[in-house]
């Protein structure tokens, strides 16, 4: 078995924000829904080819793959099995590229060793070469979902550029003789190693572009801060009115099988295509089993996902109204908020971001169980840990993405709004302390409360302070303590 390859940080840096049936049942076949639908049948119903066909082998005997299909044997019967969710390994890109790039690194760790012969590297590098381009990968179909520790998976990759080096090099597809899936594709690995392996170097590779946007989400963030960094309202805590703030400054293995240096060549030739810090595992039979950088980085993704639901739930609670909710702050009007009440606009952005947050907090959940639930020395749960991170790092980019243009870009300020509640409020009487003491403060609290008077109105009916003192004492932005050195523009 080959090497399981780690990164030193795999990590986002996110400063931006702070079940099928599977064997029979003694022969007893479960009854068929009263009325499946069109669709579900479709779906369970295995591909079969049509038109020529090509026959190849496997230990299960001969089956008939497609002529024209560059996956074999191994691939077909994955299809035939695992029709659960319709989504096929392909639907993230990343993926592929991933697999072509590890697959590449091990041919070319084979042939520095002397394992591998310099032409069979040749053919699969113009392989790995057309799979980075983004063909060919409509020829991975595998299901996500699926049994064996994501072999088929493997297998379909070593299937697909098997083929494709064949045909690049003047050869016909299957004709194994001259590349052949197992011997040459999957030589000194197992899918132990190269599975994990490939969905590293695909988070990997994503990574840095999801924490550009997340950059350019906080960066907008910060420019509505000093932009509104002068404009005071007040605060609350526990929904109940505290004291004031700027609306700006607060936005809340065994190596069986493999030859000498094998590993240590790989992990370089990794980290050359990748340009990423990538190297061997210093414990491989813990590599094997231990899924810890993937509930690491899912946590990440996670950690991630709940300060952007907090902001967008922020926003929602912000912008409620416009008449009879807190109305401090005005979100783009993105569409038509009901069908039959005119008027009304929601705050479509944020509840999306809401609403995919609460996705990717699932996926870590995923990946906490699958982690830990994986016996002995293999986990055979990673096909799932993989689907959950490369969906979470996919949709925290989109979504970070379209809440930047469609919403923070064009938050405004009720500046009308923010006065009001400034002259109305009582959260202010706590500046009264250090004057009159904590019980009349109260006295005055109470009073205005019961009265539906502001505490400023009470205040000067009561002639508790003069104006000066008022201005003094009770000035909103002095009581912000806002030290805007703190908050310099970037």
């Amino acid at each position: 078995m080959a090497s399981i390859f780690s990164t030193r940080r795999l990590l986002v840096v996110t400063s931006a924000l702070a079940v099928s049936w599977a064997c029979s049942n003694g022969g007893a076949t479960p009854p068929a829904p009263a009325a499946a639908t069109t669709a579900q049948t479709q779906t369970a119903r295995p591909p079969q080819p049509s038109g020529p066909t090509r026959t190849e082998h496997d230990l299960l005997g001969d089956k008939q793959i497609p002529a024209d299909a560059y996956y074999g044997v191994q691939t077909a019967r994955a299809l035939e099995n695992f029709q659960i969710s319709g989504i096929p390994i392909s639907h993230y890109p990343g993926f592929i590229e991933a697999w072509a790039i590890v697959k590449l690194a091990a041919a070319r760790a084979n042939t520095d060793v002397g394992a591998m012969k310099k032409e069979t590297l040749d053919a699969i590098e113009k392989a790995a070469d057309a799979l980075r381009r983004g063909q060919y990968h409509d020829q991975f179909q595998v299901d996500w979902y699926q049994g064996g520790a994501g072999t088929s998976t493997n297998m379909n990759a070593n299937e697909v550029m098997a083929n494709i080096a064949l045909e690049l090099t003047g050869h016909k597809k299957g004709d194994y003789q001259i590349v052949e899936p197992h011997d040459h594709l999957n030589m000194s690995q197992s899918t132990n190693d190269s599975y994990p392996t490939a969905i590293k170097v695909a988070l990997i590779l994503r990574n840095d572009k999801l924490v550009a946007e997340l950059s350019q989400l906080a960066a907008s963030f910060r420019a509505k801060g000093d932009q509104f960094i002068d404009i005071v309202k007040m605060g609350r805590t526990e929904l109940q009115d505290a004291v004031p703030m700027t609306i700006g400054a607060t936005a809340i293995g065994s190596a069986i099988n493999v030859p000498k240096g094998y590993a240590e060549k790989t992990a370089a030739h990794l980290a050359t295509i990748t340009g990423k810090p990538i190297v061997p595992a210093k414990d491989m039979f813990a590599a094997t089993w231990d899924q810890q950088g993937f509930v690491v980085y899912s946590s990440a993704l996670k950690s991630t996902a709940i300060k952007l639901s907090k902001i967008a739930g922020d926003l929602i609670l912000l912008a409620s109204g416009p008449r009879a909710g807190l109305a401090e702050i005005n979100l783009p009007a993105m569409q038509p908020g009901s069908s039959i009440m005119p008027g009304k606009v929601n705050p479509v952005m944020p509840e999306l971001v809401n609403l995919v947050m609460f996705r990717v907090m699932g996926n870590d959940y995923t990946v906490t169980l699958a982690a830990h639930s994986g016996q002995l020395q293999l986990n055979a749960y990673e096909p799932i840990e993989g689907l959950a991170m490369m969906e979470s790092q996919h949709l925290l980019f989109t979504t970070s993405q379209a809440f930047r243009q469609k919403c923070v870009d064009g938050i405004t300020v009720n500046e009308q709004v923010l006065e009001h509640y400034m002259e109305t409020t009582v959260g202010i009487v706590t500046a009264l302390n250090p004057v009159v003491g904590y019980e009349k403060a109260t006295e005055l609290a109470n009073e205005a409360y019961k009265s539906g008077k502001g505490i400023l109105q009470v205040i000067r009916e009561k002639k508790i302070l003069t104006e000066a003192q008022i201005k003094d004492v009770l000035d909103p932005v002095k009581l912000t303590n806002l030290d805007k050195s703190l908050y310099k523009k970037k």
